[in-house]
C-alpha cells in the first residue's frame, strides 16, 4: 500500500531523495530508484528529480511496493534470537533488545531478517523482498515475541489477521508515575510528528490506535513507577510509547518519548510477553508467553511499593 502523508515541517526544503528515505525507512540509493522509476508524487504530480526540494504543505505519495533494492539481503548466522515455536508455516521468536528487525537506513545488516535467512533460507521469497517473512515489527530496544511467516500462504493470512485486529498481543511495561485507574483504554489516532520527522505523535489526521492497559504493581522506591500489562487492538508505529506519554506515564528507559532523565536502564522497559492467533493453515488457536529477560527482571528487583 502506498505511503501517503503531508511533508513534515522538519523536512521542508530538503531534497526529495532524503525525504523519501526518511519517510519510507529505505536507503538513499533505494529512494533514488523509486524517484527515477516514477513511483513518487508530490501533490498529485510525479517528480523524477532526486534533488527536487520539497515545499511546505505538499503531500507526498510513495509507492514503495516497487522499491528497487540496491543489494541482495545477506544471511548472517551470527545474529542471535530464540525460536519459541516453528512448523512449516509459522515461526514464533523471542527477539532480544538491541536487535533491529529488518535492514533500513542506518541498519543495512546484522538484523533479525539477516539471521532468519541464515536459519530459514526458504523465506527469501515470502512477503516483501526487503523484509521477507516479517508480518509485524518490534522496535529495536523492545524485546519479546514476534510472528514470522514461513510460507507465502501463511504470510497472506497473517497480514490479513493483523489488519483485522485478530492477533492478540500483550506487552509488559514499566512506566513513570503512579497510574490512578487500575485499568482503562487509550483511543487516540497516531500519525507522524510534524516537528520530529522520525517520531510519531497523536494526530487528528492519523490512523486509528487503541491500547488497553491493566495495572499490575505500583512502586514508590527508587522512583514512582507502575508495572502495567498492555494489549494492542491496533499496531501503529511506537503506539504504546506514544500513548503512554500522552497520558503522562512514559515508558521507563524511553530516550525518545520521555524526558524523565536516566534511570540506569540501558534499554526501554517494554517487552512483548504474550501473543495469540489462529494458525493460518490449520485454524488451531495458538498462544505463547515469554517472561521478562534477565536485564529487566534484575532492574525490577530494586523497586518496592
Amino acid at each position: 500500500m502506498p505511503i501517503t502523508e503531508k511533508i513534515p515541517d522538519p523536512l521542508v526544503g530538503e531534497r526529495l531523495d532524503r525525504v523519501v528515505s526518511m519517510i519510507s525507512f529505505c536507503s538513499r540509493a533505494q529512494a533514488v530508484s523509486l524517484i527515477e522509476a516514477g513511483h513518487v508524487q508530490l501533490s498529485g504530480k510525479v517528480v523524477g528529480s532526486k534533488s527536487h526540494k520539497v515545499q511546505k504543505n505538499q503531500r507526498i505519495v510513495i509507492d514503495d511496493e516497487f522499491l528497487q533494492h540496491d543489494s541482495e539481503l545477506k544471511a548472517d548466522g551470527s545474529v542471535e534470537f530464540r525460536v519459541v515455536f516453528e512448523d512449516s508455516d509459522v515461526i514464533v521468536i523471542d527477539k532480544p533488545s538491541g536487535l533491529v528487525v529488518h535492514p533500513g537506513t542506518g541498519n543495512e545488516g546484522s538484523t533479525l531478517v539477516n539471521g532468519l535467512l541464515a536459519r530459514y533460507p526458504q523465506i527469501s521469497d515470502v512477503g516483501q523482498p526487503e523484509r521477507p517473512g516479517i508480518v509485524h515489527r518490534l522496535d529495536k530496544s523492545t524485546s519479546g515475541l514476534m510472528i514470522v511467516a514461513k510460507s507465502q500462504a501463511a504470510y497472506d493470512k497473517l497480514v490479513e489477521m493483523m489488519a483485522e485486529h485478530r492477533v492478540r498481543r500483550t506487552y509488559t511495561a514499566l512506566v513513570h508515575g503512579t497510574m490512578g485507574a487500575s485499568r482503562g483504554s487509550i483511543d487516540a489516532p497516531i500519525g507522524r510528528s510534524h516537528t520530529h520527522s522520525t517520531q510519531m505523535a497523536l494526530s487528528s489526521s492519523g490512523k486509528e490506535a487503541v491500547t488497553h492497559y491493566e495495572v499490575k504493581s505500583i512502586f514508590t522506591i527508587p522512583l514512582e513507577a507502575t508495572l502495567v500489562e498492555l494489549q494492542l487492538e491496533t499496531g501503529r508505529t511506537h503506539q504504546i510509547r506514544v500513548h503512554m506519554r500522552a497520558i503522562g506515564h512514559p515508558v521507563v528507559g524511553d530516550e525518545v518519548y520521555s524526558r524523565r532523565g536516566s534511570t540506569g536502564l540501558n534499554r526501554i522497559f517494554l517487552h512483548s510477553s504474550n501473543i495469540g492467533f489462529s494458525h493460518p493453515t490449520t485454524g488451531e488457536e495458538m498462544g505463547f508467553s515469554c517472561g521478562l529477560p534477565n536485564e529487566l527482571t534484575e532492574f525490577l528487583e530494586s523497586f518496592k511499593s
